[in-house]
């Protein structure tokens, strides 16, 4: 379980130096985005959960000019970078709230997208609850998240260091597709890549993850300072995983997924549905 308040706490923190330092939320942004282009559909209303400074707000201003946008985000100073965007005639909505109770009424929203977010949900069930009940029938969520896979150099070198959780837990595609059924929706897609960075030293990772606001805000993680030996034996254990170039690893299983809510399906109670069939 993630203490939320530290999670809005290390990205209201994050703000001024996320974009120098989110390459691969970037590209992942552009993947995610660029699905739009096989989708027909035309939004009235459009949001984006977790925002953060607008890489999928700024797309999505100009992929539908004719929309209303909202940017939505847990950190108040993410939200505000996005209100930043677009025009003097036009620009987002930014709203500042937590994505697993979404401030919005039922049925206002045509098209929900979401890059990157949904690892930090407690209730990943609950979340797509709310997202289905917000998205009007025939609405479209389009998403992506992190799997099992990330960050497993980081992980295994920890484990060699201690037992306390330092990276997150990671739902799997099939998981995320169960949830989704669960929740209302119908025809999930999910699929997934294998994304690898590299990095010059293991202290620049962590310093990646820090500056995008992803440091480690797990409720079982250690509160005290990390001890010099302790991140020297961190260091040593992640050499297992030097490549021959000299570079360090991060790797990052990002999962894709869109689901679409069906006329008429909206369910209360979203621990019994039964999925639809198609004949």
């Amino acid at each position: 379980m993630f203490d939320k308040k530290t999670t809005r706490l290390h990205f209201e923190r994050a703000a001024d130096t996320y974009d120098a330092s989110a390459v691969l939320q970037k590209e992942v942004a552009n993947r995610l985005s660029g699905r739009l282009d096989y989708i027909k559909h035309s939004p009235k209303t459009v949001l984006d959960v977790g925002s953060g400074t607008g890489f999928i707000t700024e797309d999505l201003l100009k992929r539908y000019p004719k929309s209303s946008i909202v940017a939505l985000d847990l950190a108040h100073s993410m939200a505000r970078k996005s209100q930043q965007l677009g025009g003097w005639f036009r620009k987002p909505l930014a709203v500042c709230a937590d994505a697993e109770q979404l401030p919005l009424k039922a049925d206002s929203i045509d098209l929900i997208i979401s890059s990157l977010m949904l690892q930090w949900s407690n209730n990943l069930k609950q979340t797509f609850a709310g997202f289905h009940s917000v998205l009007a029938p025939n609405g479209l969520l389009l998403f992506s998240t992190l799997g099992p896979e990330t960050l497993r150099e980081m992980r295994e070198s920890w484990a060699a260091v201690d037992d306390v959780p330092h990276t997150s837990h990671f739902l799997d595609m099939h998981e995320i597709g169960d949830a989704l059924l669960q929740s209302g929706f119908i025809n999930p897609v999910t699929d997934m890549e294998m994304i690898t960075m590299t990095y010059t030293n293991v202290r620049q990772i962590m310093r990646d993850i820090k500056q995008i606001g992803a440091n480690n805000s797990h409720s079982g993680r250690s509160k005290g300072l990390m001890g010099k030996q302790k991140l020297k034996d961190f260091e040593t254990a992640y050499e297992q995983f030097k490549t021959d170039e000299g570079l360090y690893p991060a790797t990052w299983e990002v999962i894709y997924g869109h689901a679409w809510v069906g006329e008429g399906l909206k369910l209360d109670n979203f621990d019994h549905v039964i999925p639809i069939q198609k004949v």
